[in-house]
């Protein structure tokens, strides 16, 4: 399997399981997605909208790269997130629909990469200002990491609350092997 075949798997992954956690989320009233539970971010909302700034943070560093450009020009509308908790959005079903825009974004992009595109080095700044150059490959791997890290803590507040997300594991979308 290709190098960008493994992120068209990850972009994959990351779509289902957001649209799993965003449909259980979505049995909880308001009160509760907004509750204090004790998360690194506090509630289940904004865990879920700061995997969002992440995702957006990340591909406006990405789309700043000419050769990446074309494909992530929708996300030139998007101011770039000043701090890692800040709300993107309103309401529950506005940052549900920010998600589902994102990952479509992020599927087609990943889609349209070449082997040799994971070896652009992106150069971007942190948020503290400073300055960084990386291999793309890696930064995706970080990026779908990130993703991934953060909806475990997701999924956690969600069971914490009485609500199954069902099975979560990546096995599910890899295919059965030819033998």
């Amino acid at each position: 399997m290709s190098r960008t075949a493994h992120f068209t798997l990850l972009a994959r992954y990351n779509e289902w399981m957001n649209n799993k956690l965003y449909a259980a989320a979505a049995a909880l009233p308001p009160a509760e997605l907004a509750a204090p539970r004790g998360a690194f971010f506090g509630s289940l909302q904004a865990t879920l909208n700061h995997i969002a700034v992440g995702d957006t943070i990340w591909l406006k560093r990405i789309a700043a790269h000419p050769q990446f450009a074309a494909v992530l020009a929708p996300l030139a509308a998007l101011p770039v997130p000043a701090a890692l908790d800040q709300p993107l959005c309103d309401s529950f079903a506005a940052l549900r629909a920010h998600r589902a825009w994102l990952d479509q974004l992020l599927l087609q992009w990943v889609d349209s990469l070449a082997e040799a595109d994971l070896d652009a080095v992106i150069s971007y700044r942190r948020l503290n200002g400073e300055a960084n150059h990386r291999q793309l490959g890696l930064l995706l791997l970080h990026v779908f990491n990130h993703q991934t890290h953060h909806r475990g803590q997701a999924t956690t507040l969600l069971s914490q609350a009485g609500v199954d997300v069902g099975a979560t594991d990546l096995l599910l979308l890899v295919p059965d092997a030819e033998v």
